[in-house]
């Protein structure tokens, strides 16, 4: 791209969003170090012709005016611009104006919008030249490809599916349709969250869980005492080291625990089946962001325990442990039960040498915001108070028992 097309390409931009303020007067640029320092740093003779030339053509076109230094030397030398035909002009340098590239966007969404209302917002940003996830209406061709892909996995939300594998069927015969998926995580995000905003960083792992995607075959495992109900009529006695079974073939429980506890992270589920009291406790290891193949099974267990048993969860004291607890304490009220916090407030938490950090302002509120979407509003209160984050694998494990059981 040459200085000269820079430099108008500058102007339509400008053009554009006096246009979106209902702004009458002509967007114009003048000859400035602020404003066309491209033309101000002409050195040679054919680079200044050059550049005039290529004005020239823009205001024959009937795109812009053209305001001259008539009174020094040639009177060649460029003052301002300005447009006079917004429209002419984008014509001119061959680029569509925003409103031609959002209906562009609106007409490929717009059998999404039904199934995914966020695309709404998305639309409206876009039309007020905003950004969304840090792109414009160009990604819309990614963003229908991921209400698509979206709309399959709730339609087959039974199964767990292989990440790649998955991709692949959804989008063979393109370039890298294996890898598509994974190109699609902030969009995926955006639908499965249904917000525009993310709270911090995309955790892509959770993102891909929350839609039944798995890198590689994930089982259910499970620890404590008891008997696994299987598929078949199959009944598998627990062990209290841990057991792995298909995630869908799981139907119930039968068991003596007096309380049970899901675990976030695979290093601290080994660690609480080897701690004190493992024995009365049923564990299970969420995988990270429980699938909705995973939330059936959990489903299943809670169905098959006593109507008074507690039910906790042990996770990361950060935005995506809250985010996972908000999505089992949805799956727990479902059943008739109360998902209940086990170490992961500051004010109960033991540090013993864990090392913490305060999150930012806007990680600390997705925090709370996710707490309290669990259910866990004192959590919440103790996180404003006393702001911390902390892997839980910093912790020693240890185990509720019946008598910690709220109210």
């Amino acid at each position: 791209m040459s200085d000269a097309q820079r430099m108008l390409e500058r102007l339509l931009r400008k053009g554009e969003r006096a246009r979106l303020r209902g702004d009458t007067a002509p967007a114009s640029l003048p000859m400035t170090e602020a404003s066309a320092r491209e033309y101000l740093a002409l050195r040679t003779l054919a680079e200044r012709d050059t550049f005039h030339a290529q004005v020239a053509l823009a205001e024959r076109a009937g795109a812009i005016a053209v305001q001259r230094d008539r009174h020094r030397s040639d009177g060649e030398r460029l003052l301002r611009l300005t447009v006079i035909d917004l429209d002419a002009l984008a014509d001119h340098l061959g680029i569509p104006l925003l409103d031609a590239r959002v209906g562009e966007a609106a007409d490929l969404l717009s059998s999404w919008l039904p199934h995914f209302p966020v695309l709404g917002e998305v639309l409206d940003a876009w039309r007020n030249d905003r950004k969304v996830r840090g792109q414009g209406p160009e990604a819309a061709p990614d963003l229908a490809d991921a209400a698509r892909a979206v709309q399959a996995r709730l339609a087959d939300a039974a199964h767990e599916r292989i990440l790649r594998r998955e991709s692949a069927r959804l989008f063979a015969g393109r370039a890298q349709a294996s890898k598509r998926l994974e190109q699609l995580t902030p969009w995926l995000d955006l639908l499965t969250r249904g917000a525009l905003a993310t709270d911090g960083v995309i955790e892509k792992e959770h993102v891909w869980a929350a839609l039944g995607l798995r890198r590689e075959p994930q089982p259910l495992l499970i620890a404590g005492t008891g008997t696994l109900l299987m598929d078949g009529s199959v009944d598998l006695p627990l062990a209290t080291s841990f057991l792995g079974v298909p995630i869908d073939a799981v139907q119930g429980i039968r068991t003596t625990a007096t309380c049970l506890l899901s675990v976030e992270n695979l290093a601290s589920f080994h660690d609480a089946a080897r701690a004190p009291g493992a024995d009365r406790t049923m564990l299970l290891y969420t995988g990270g962001m429980p699938s909705p193949a995973w939330r059936r099974a959990y489903a299943r267990v809670l169905d098959a325990l006593p109507a008074g048993l507690p039910v906790w969860h042990w996770g990361d004291i950060d935005e995506g442990g809250f985010r996972i607890a908000a999505v089992l304490a949805e799956t727990a009220s479902a059943r008739g039960r109360r998902l209940q916090p086990w170490r992961m407030s500051p004010v109960t938490v033991q540090m013993d040498g864990g090392e913490k950090h305060v999150p930012p302002a806007s990680v600390l509120a997705a925090m709370c915001r996710w707490a309290e979407r669990a259910g866990w509003h004192d959590v919440a209160d103790d996180l404003r108070a006393h702001p911390i984050c902390l892997e839980q694998e910093a912790l020693p494990a240890e185990l509720p028992d019946a008598r910690h059981a709220s109210p």
